[in-house]
């Protein structure tokens, strides 16, 4: 049985693949995931999971040096937004490194998922509950 915290067996061989500047999104319900994208989804009925906890499960396994948020969550999500924040700081501490953060529109937001190696969908029902996580490297 695997020791680590992330049981998911589709997002650890992901997570396991990526190389630096990869992408992988974690998306709300709504989200669109492009076809040619991989989906992983765990979403079972509205609010489970929510998108914190499959966050922080994800950022305990992924070396992150950017995230990319829709700039709609700052005034739509205000509370969600404050907690991934509070998130990455934590992050940032635990890696001893800096995350960017950076905001783009949300309909950019979508077209940008393409380029992701997967999208997780979450049953997350808050507005632009979504990130990009863009992969660093360990060393």
């Amino acid at each position: 049985m695997k020791k680590g915290t992330l049981l998911n067996s589709e997002i650890s061989y992901v997570i396991s693949k990526m190389g630096h500047t990869d992408s992988l999104t974690i998306g709300d319900c709504g989200l669109p995931i492009p076809d040619e994208v991989q989906r992983i989804d765990l979403a079972v009925v509205k609010g489970l999971p929510e998108f914190i906890p499959v966050l922080s499960a994800v950022l305990n396994e992924l070396c992150v040096e950017r995230v990319v948020m829709a700039s709609e969550i700052m005034t739509e999500s205000q509370e969600l937004h404050h907690r991934i924040k509070e998130i990455i700081t934590a992050a940032e501490y635990d890696e001893k490194r800096t995350i960017t953060i950076e905001y783009v529109p949300h309909e950019e937001f979508k077209k940008i998922t393409s380029s992701s190696k997967a999208v997780i969908r979450t049953g997350e029902f808050k507005p632009f509950a979504n990130i990009i996580l863009v992969s660093g490297v360990t060393f």
